[in-house]
């Protein structure tokens, strides 16, 4: 099945196979697909700071990685209690 973006390229099946590859002629550079296999390995925004802070606070869900690990404990005299 075709699909309607596709045909809503051009009207003759040339000129919009022609229109189609030169879609993907354009390469990728290396940094710019890192940042993009990046965010979609670990499920984030891809984007600048402002976009993922509209998305945060839209989502309520973070949009940038973290930091690793635990917690820290903030209160005093907080400690892990362990048997």
């Amino acid at each position: 099945m075709r699909n309607i973006r596709y045909l809503s390229l051009a009207t003759e099946d040339y000129e919009r196979t022609t229109i189609y590859r030169d879609l993907f002629r354009r390469h990728v550079d290396g940094e710019l697909l890192g940042e993009i296999r990046d965010a979609l390995n670990h499920e984030l925004v891809l984007g600048r700071s402002y976009f993922k802070d509209k998305i945060e606070a839209m989502t309520n869900r973070q949009a940038r990685l973290g930091i690793p690990g635990r917690p820290r404990v903030e209160e005093e005299g907080a400690g892990y209690y362990v048997e």
